[in-house]
């Protein structure tokens, strides 16, 4: 489901605002058949001296009906931002499975720059309306 990682990406956008995001890192998904599981962190600006952690996890699925996309955005914590990248690559070691390490993409607080990364995917991958956000079983 190449649509569901841009998706979150947009949804994490849309309820934090690209003025609070430092960075992003962007989580190889897990995909299972006509589902998919994955996780986007936003490192947030708390000052000079420290990022509010924040993650959105998702879920997705495809059935007769169409795509079905859930996001869950939760605040993680807080830390200094010279330890934030050393904790992702810790989370990409303690997953479930080795998916690989997650890619950081600077956003720097700048719309230009998320707008950027948005468009960096094919917009054919925003067209379709969501069918529904719970995941089918």
């Amino acid at each position: 489901m190449p649509e569901a990682l841009p998706r979150a990406v947009l949804r994490t956008g849309r309820t934090l605002g690209a003025a609070a995001i430092d960075r992003l890192w962007l989580f190889p998904p897990l995909v299972q058949g006509r589902r998919e599981w994955g996780l986007v962190v936003a490192a947030c600006y708390r000052g000079e001296s420290s990022r509010r952690l924040v993650s959105a996890r998702y879920a997705a699925g495809r059935n007769g009906r169409g795509l079905f996309l859930e996001v869950e955005i939760r605040e993680e914590g807080v830390m200094p931002p010279d330890r934030v990248a050393r904790v992702m690559e810790g989370v990409s070691r303690r997953g479930p499975e080795p998916l690989g390490a997650p890619s950081a993409v600077e956003v720097g607080g700048s719309e230009e720059a998320f707008r950027a990364l948005l468009d960096s995917y094919p917009s054919r991958l925003f067209e379709e309306d969501l069918a529904g956000t719970s995941v089918p079983e």
